[in-house]
């Protein structure tokens, strides 16, 4: 028998545990079961959502808000002692007093780690009104990774065809779909990932026309002159650090660099110097930084309406590699840092 409106039932939640320092272990977090939330909203509680989740995204920023002391200059808090760690989720309303969103209604945006959330500020939330794909592609492709991946190739790197074009951590969540983009720009792609199945998911799954696994190269700086004898135009950086490093003395004059991400640098404690910056004058390059909030409250309508039939239409293939269960949820978040995921790692909390 179903949960009644007024009915109060366990909230399973995943709780920070421990502030982590270095790597994110599954100790700094642990499964609450004891926690309940009733599934009616009080009513002088005004311009809230109630929401049942239905898939979490596991992504790599998640471990700096997991440092009490984090890097990230105001962009992110950090998460709180002993209680839920919160991230993109999608999610079905169980009950609104947020004249937005009614019960029923399928959203996506910023949650928590557990089964239900009260989100008190519902104007974050973007209503999914098109069913007729995998919700979970709203944590990815349709989602912050697709809004990243679009805008930051065709706006931050503003390419031409026939451009060289090179995409580290290229099966992830993002990089798979840079990749993309570029092949149906006319471009020359080459990616780069940290197993063999993921270099040929690159290359017979995505497209591109080059892949080679990182962890096999002593020298990044001749394995991307072996791809790129002519270097490279555009280089959409998720990695940081020595690949960045290899990247700049193969830019080729007037280059441009997308900084989205940089995984190599967010759990250590010293991060890695970058040696080779004189290249940005030599090569007259110019390397940017973005982030997702300044681009999705304006453009996310003109994103989708781009997306969505590249998706229907097959132009775009997105893997994803789903854990069962909030149980499930610390496994996968930890084994974003070793590579454990073949494509975008989601957790199914519930199905709809």
């Amino acid at each position: 028998m179903g949960a009644g409106e007024g009915d109060v039932v366990k909230n399973k939640q995943v709780i920070l545990k421990n502030f982590k320092n270095g790597y994110p272990k599954e100790s700094d977090m642990l499964i609450n079961s004891e926690n309940t939330i009733c599934l009616k909203i009080a009513q002088e509680s005004k311009g809230v959502v109630l929401v049942k989740n239905l898939y979490l995204s596991c992504d790599p920023y998640m471990c700096i808000p997991m440092k009490e002391f984090n890097i990230s200059q105001g962009l992110l808090s950090s998460y709180t002692l002993g209680s839920p760690l919160t991230g993109y989720g999608v999610a079905k309303v169980v009950d609104s007093t947020y004249p937005n969103l009614k019960k029923g209604d399928l959203v996506w945006g910023t949650t928590g780690w557990e089964e239900y959330s009260l989100i008190a500020n519902p104007a974050s939330l973007f209503k999914i009104e098109h069913t007729d794909v995998p919700l979970s592609y709203y944590t990815g492709v349709l989602g912050v990774p697709g809004i990243c991946a679009y805008f930051g190739f065709y706006e931050v790197c503003n390419p031409k065809p026939g451009e060289r074009v090179y995409v580290s951590a290229a099966s992830g969540a993002i990089g798979q779909l840079v990749g993309q983009f570029a092949k149906l720009m006319g471009c020359y792609v080459v990616g780069s990932a940290g197993s063999e199945e993921k270099v040929h998911l690159l290359k017979n799954k995505f497209g591109f026309d080059e892949a080679f696994n990182y962890k096999e190269e002593n020298d990044l700086a001749k394995a991307l002159e072996r791809y790129f004898p002519d270097g490279i135009d555009i280089y959409f950086e998720n990695v940081g650090g020595k690949m960045l490093d290899a990247v700049l003395v193969n830019m080729r004059l007037r280059g441009r660099i997308a900084v989205c991400g940089m995984v190599s640098q967010y759990n250590l404690n010293q991060h890695e110097g970058v040696k080779n910056l004189m290249c940005l004058i030599e090569k007259r390059i110019r390397m940017e930084g973005f982030v997702v909030y300044d681009y999705y409250d304006e453009y996310y309508s003109k994103f989708l309406q781009t997306l969505l039939p590249y998706v229907k239409e097959g132009k775009i293939t997105y893997v994803e590699d789903i854990a069962q269960g909030l149980e499930s949820a610390p496994a996968a978040l930890v084994g974003l840092f070793s590579g454990r995921n073949v494509g975008k790692q989601v957790v199914m909390v519930a199905r709809d």
